[in-house]
């Protein structure tokens, strides 16, 4: 009778031990790029925290740590690489000097749009080189997020040539930083949270930041009058990092929750933004009736065109990875841009044609 009870009470400790209610709960960190409260950046890494802990029924954790904690907005790579953060939530063109080609998983200048990037990257090559890129820093990296296209940027003076850009003093990341360096600005990254201050006194003549649902949060509509759009950010794509050995160290289940909830809450993202983006404008326009919104002059979106290529021929025959990336993600762009044409772009010029 006693050895019947001790092996029942053995059976059942076991049974426990298995039991995903038993299991230890595990407790992760993640840095961002931005301020926590900047929305919608922000909203992935807090609606991922927050799948993730009821999939794994409180058992797995994610505090989610904004720029105003971590200090370091653009270290989020290095922070996740050394493990001092199991993630990170960031823009991927931000490290183009440890890497050129992670400019590539953001955005390109006249690049693909948010459907043909995403398409690219699920069912064309976009993951395979995503993941050959951060192999070499031990992080394994995926979409986090989709901006749209990207307004051109908040200027204090108006662009009517190409010389109006030389000596101009902008804010400006990434592979478009290069072309408007090529073209005589003088390009400066400064987080975030310093851009309306340096707008406001004038350390900067001119930045781009996102379009009105997130710029009207930074009052950069407060200061500049011409508001310029899209050129060199048509499909920006946030990124999460997660320390590879630390990836690995999960069950399996927390690591499909993981995959799982990432996609879900970047997909929405996109839709969030362009929801506030709707709405921002609208109150901008009332608000402020003095802002002259601008497309670039021809002459300088050829210079812009020409820039770009310059620049990615010049990346491309000095690395060898650069230009089997630009060849693939250039085919990719070629065949998917028809079927846009042919779908939206028509559309869209059909629905003015009767609304007129």
């Amino acid at each position: 009778m006693k050895k019947s009870f001790k092996f029942l009470m053995l059976t059942v400790a076991f049974a426990l031990l298995a039991s995903p209610l038993s299991a230890k709960k595990i407790k992760w960190r993640m840095a961002l790029s931005w301020p926590s409260n900047l929305t919608p950046l922000a909203s992935p890494p807090a609606q991922l925290a927050k799948l993730v802990k009821k999939m794994s029924d409180g058992k797995f954790i994610i505090k989610v740590e904004g720029a105003e904690k971590t200090k370091a907005a653009l270290g989020v790579l290095d922070m996740v690489k050394s493990g001092s953060y199991q993630m990170g939530h960031t823009g991927s063109y931000y490290y183009i000097g440890k890497d050129p080609n992670t400019v590539w998983f953001t955005t390109v200048p006249w690049g693909m749009t948010t459907a043909e990037q995403y398409a690219w990257f699920y069912y064309g090559n976009g993951m395979k080189y995503m993941k050959k890129v951060y192999d070499k820093f031990n992080v394994l990296a995926f979409p986090g997020g989709n901006t749209g296209v990207q307004m051109g940027g908040w200027f204090r003076k108006e662009i009517k040539t190409v010389d109006d850009l030389k000596g101009l003093k902008m804010r400006i990341p990434g592979f478009a930083g290069k072309v408007m360096a090529k073209l005589g600005v003088s390009v400066t990254n400064i987080p975030g949270g310093e851009l309306y201050t340096s707008l406001d006194r004038g350390t900067i003549d001119a930045l781009e930041w996102v379009g009105p649902g997130m710029d009207i949060k930074m009052g950069f509509h407060k200061v500049a009058p011409y508001y310029y759009t899209g050129w060199h950010e048509p499909a920006s794509e946030m990124s999460f990092f997660i320390n590879k050995k630390a990836f690995n160290k999960l069950p399996k289940k927390y690591q499909e929750m993981l995959v799982t909830a990432m996609k879900t809450v970047s997909a929405d993202m996109f839709t969030e933004n362009f929801a506030e983006s709707v709405k921002a404008w609208a109150k901008m326009k009332k608000d402020y009736p003095n802002i002259k919104v601008k497309t670039f002059p021809v002459p300088v979106l050829k210079a812009m065109k020409k820039a770009t290529d310059d620049i990615m021929n010049e990346y491309a025959s000095k690395n060898a990875l650069f230009k089997e990336i630009l060849q693939d993600y250039n085919a990719y762009k070629k065949q998917a841009r028809e079927w846009t044409m042919m779908s939206e772009y028509y559309y869209l010029k059909a629905s003015q044609e009767v609304e007129k």
